[in-house]
């Protein structure tokens, strides 16, 4: 089956991190750990093991970030064993053609969407009991035997014509819901975590920073969560600001520097001082980052009141200089945000891609206008260069099968 795949290998993803700034097309070439192949199709290697066929995958930042090997070497994650390859493509729903004798979630001509695959080993598809107090509570991307490498691994990944799972890493798609709708269930999932771990209260201020696909949805999930919230967007690009205000943003600020803005829509007071060093007293409540450089997070920190929040909902897989000062004086806290699990939603325990998918069915979250572009996985170059120029007018950028 065809694949596109990355290996860790350090001195080559050295290598191509070093080349790409004069050569962008190494990351295609030998020199790189990235592959485009065909991978031979192995047998189910348990009784609960499934196989599934693609249907639709988006292009998402963070196969992005692993095919253009934006992280550093000595950053937290790489410290782990964790998988020695890495399939790209996530947001994928597939139709399952093959079932273990154990199987009893799925079966074939079911639909799913991939659930913990790309994250790496968790304690039920390593089959662990007792599991981890993480995989217990239903966080499942936070497993704490994900690097003990018991068991198999599956083959192939979203960003191909299949892959090979174990029954607990899919999720099953309603038949009511359309292939363009369960795609977008993944990424709708993240922004809907992200607002759940600090929630905004009626009337509050709100910042969601960056209007990409995942700052997007963020949007819309606060508008749900907190119709009564001031929610403002901050986007670098027309088709991303009108698709903010579609989605329920009451202001977009667009300047390239917010500051002013920012003032402006919360009523805080802008100082400035020496060397072109600049805060803001009275902020927003809250400010949900969907970009994750050095530069937003420290804008986000001066752009947060006294004693309200940061949510990180994604990180630069790198390291870089920040001032973090607004923490301490400012009692600013910052939390960070990692992709979907186990949420708390008026008083009931639910898992996150459960209730988007209710919301979903009920028509409040939309997919309308979010899907831009689609390409044959043939023309995965032509893809991934329109997904990373958002001046394309691309928000999500899919491959068809």
């Amino acid at each position: 089956m065809r694949a596109i795949y990355l290996d860790v290998n350090v001195p080559k993803a050295l290598l191509t991190k070093t080349l790409r700034r004069v050569w962008p097309g190494v990351v295609w070439s030998p020199l790189s750990p990235v592959h485009v192949a065909e991978v031979p199709e192995p047998p189910l290697p348990g009784p609960r093991w499934i196989r599934v066929r693609n249907r639709l995958c988006g292009i998402c930042g963070t196969d992005l970030s692993l095919l253009f090997i934006h992280a550093d070497p000595d950053v937290s994650p790489v410290a782990l064993p964790g998988l020695s390859r890495f399939y790209l493509g996530h947001e994928v729903v597939s139709e399952v053609v093959e079932v273990g004798p154990g199987v009893t979630r799925v079966r074939p001509g079911d639909r799913v969407i991939m659930d913990t695959r790309f994250t790496g080993p968790t304690c039920l598809s390593q089959e662990i009991d007792p599991p981890c107090r993480h995989c217990a509570a239903g966080n499942y991307l936070l497993c704490e035997n994900q690097s003990v490498g018991r068991g198999p691994v599956g083959v192939g990944g979203g960003w191909g014509d299949g892959y090979t799972a174990h029954e607990s890493e899919v999720y099953p798609v309603p038949p009511d819901l359309s292939d363009d709708q369960a795609v977008l269930v993944e990424p709708y999932s993240v922004g809907l975590r992200a607002v759940l771990r600090r929630p905004p209260r009626p009337g509050e201020r709100v910042l969601v920073l960056g209007c990409g696909i995942i700052g997007l949805l963020t949007l819309r999930v606060a508008r749900v969560v907190a119709p009564d919230a001031l929610i403002v967007a901050m986007a670098r690009y027309l088709h991303q600001a009108e698709m903010a205000r579609r989605l329920g943003a009451d202001e977009v600020i667009t300047d390239r520097d917010g500051y002013e803005a920012v003032a402006r829509l919360t009523g805080g007071k802008l100082y400035k001082g020496a060397l072109g060093n600049r805060t803001i007293l009275g902020g927003f409540d809250v400010i949900y980052d969907a970009v994750g450089t050095a530069r937003t997070l420290q804008d986000s920190l001066r752009w947060t009141r006294a004693g309200g929040t940061v949510v990180m909902i994604g990180i630069s897989p790198k390291r870089f200089k920040s001032d973090l000062s607004p923490i301490w004086h400012q009692e600013v806290d910052l939390i960070g945000s990692l992709g979907h699990g186990m949420e708390r939603w008026q008083g009931e325990s639910v898992y996150g891609l459960e209730l988007v998918i209710r919301w979903m069915r009920e028509g409040r979250l939309p997919i309308e206008g979010l899907i831009t572009h689609r390409f044959p996985l043939k023309a995965y170059k032509k893809a991934i260069a329109t997904a990373m120029d958002k001046r394309s007018g691309a928000i999500k950028v899919v491959f068809e099968y």
